[in-house]
């Protein structure tokens, strides 16, 4: 199994104007460098929580052939995606008997965007058809995050506010070792914001 981003989130949850307002800083100097941590930091937290946060497209390839899950209704076909939460289904592709890459119809299979992690399973009475058996059998494309824009979705909050500790914490703390200074973690910092976020496979 693999993933691999095709379209990446057109915006970061915490603004440039934001990140500055939080660390009090007024001039253009280091625009360039809070943009960067502003990217580390939501990487860091996507990494952490296993979550996406703005929306973005992935692909998730399944090796050898369709997956079985344990469900309310026993073991049967079912496709768990990473990445939550699950916004659609873009489309769902893999290779046949032949060789040759085939689409599945989107009325072959039914979504489930309720869980944690977006479900995936036949629809009633319908079979998975025959996948050659190789690596990247099986490709799902889909769209994931709590939405296109900064304030969609109260999870956002709570990562935002985690994103800016970071954020702020680096700035004034440039360096990888910090000499000559009793160093203590904030009580309800970043990870005590993003825990009860976090996603366990």
């Amino acid at each position: 199994m693999g993933l691999q981003l095709i379209t990446g989130p057109q915006l970061e949850p915490v603004s440039l104007a934001e990140a500055k307002a939080h660390c009090r800083i007024e001039v253009t100097t280091d625009d360039g460098l809070l943009a960067g941590y502003i990217l580390a930091a939501r990487s860091w937290a996507e990494d952490f929580t296993r979550r996406a946060f703005m929306e973005q497209t992935w692909d998730f390839t399944i090796d050898y052939g369709w997956p079985m899950a344990k469900t309310r209704a026993g073991d049967r076909y079912s496709i768990e995606l990473p990445k939550p939460p699950l916004v659609s289904v873009t489309s769902i592709s893999y290779v046949d008997g032949t060789g040759a890459t085939q689409t599945l119809a989107a009325d072959q299979y039914l979504v489930n965007k309720t869980e944690i992690a977006g479900l995936i399973e036949p629809a009633y009475a319908v079979t998975w058809p025959t996948v050659r058996i190789q690596m990247k059998a099986i490709t799902v494309r889909f769209v994931c995050g709590y939405g296109s824009n900064p304030g969609d979705g109260q999870a956002l909050e709570r990562i935002r506010h985690a994103m800016l500790l970071m954020i702020g914490n680096w700035y004034e703390n440039r360096e990888a070792v910090n000499v000559g200074n009793i160093v203590n973690e904030m009580p309800m910092g970043v990870e005590a914001l993003l825990f009860p976020l976090r996603v366990f496979y």
